[in-house]
């Protein structure tokens, strides 16, 4: 562990007089001991959870174990890739109509409801945080006012957006986790943006390092963890 990146990160965010910061974790399905561990921590630390759940293939089982402060964001539809050839992985790909992405999405939608029931943000985590515009912008008419991506998505207007700045799993080099030095430099670098610090987590894919970078976070004082009511504020009303 690398003590003086700790200690620097700390001295940051005491000289700033704190940092606010969420977490969200991505690929929740069914109910198995990395996601037994990923709520464990959340409930020991009371640090507040965005759960994104894959509706059509989640488990019932799955909601029976989440506490109060867990909240459930839909995670697409069926996390499978549509991508035609030449595109980036998506659930949504170019070529598929408007109208038929929305039907698979409400139809998503009313099943991750009657599953997790009012724990169910209207907030969408499109799979590998990729939605055309276009797309995104008619999202409220099947009732998802709020979407989360990742840092630097494009934004429209009518929906309120909150993304995640650093991810802790380097998917191009063997899933493993990135290591602190770029955690947290990651993390300094968006302390000066004055937004809340969106952490995102895999649990399924976490080895053990990933795991154990968490909780030394969690122990960090002066961040306060903010839940995704308290950041959808506008869209958790509406839900309300």
């Amino acid at each position: 562990m690398d003590e003086l990146s700790w200690e620097r990160f700390e001295a940051e965010i005491a000289r700033r007089g704190g940092a606010r910061c969420w977490w969200r974790d991505d690929d929740a399905a069914q109910p198995d001991p990395a996601l037994a561990r990923l709520l464990a921590l959340s409930s020991s630390f009371r640090v507040p959870l965005a759960l994104a759940v894959v509706p059509l293939l989640a488990a019932g089982e799955l909601f029976d174990s989440l506490r109060d402060n867990v909240s459930v964001l839909q995670h697409g539809t069926d996390h499978r890739n549509r991508a035609a050839p030449g595109e980036k992985k998506t659930e949504y790909p170019a070529a598929e109509p408007d109208a038929a992405a929305l039907e698979r999405i409400a139809a998503a939608r009313s099943r991750l409801q009657q599953l997790a029931g009012a724990r169910a943000l209207p907030v969408f985590v499109p799979p590998w945080n990729r939605i055309r515009s276009g797309l995104m912008e008619k999202l409220p008419s099947v009732g998802l006012h709020g979407v989360s991506c990742d840092a630097g998505a494009e934004r429209v207007a009518g929906v309120e957006q909150v993304d995640t700045h650093i991810d802790i799993v380097a998917w191009r080099e063997g899933r493993r986790f990135i290591g602190e030095d770029q955690a947290l430099a990651l993390a300094l670098r968006h302390l000066a943006g004055g937004q809340p610090i969106g952490w995102l987590t895999h649990h399924a894919v976490h080895d053990e390092q990933a795991w154990r970078f968490l909780e030394r976070l969690f122990r960090v004082k002066g961040i306060r963890w903010a839940g995704a009511a308290e950041l959808f504020s506008y869209t958790a009303a509406r839900h309300g």
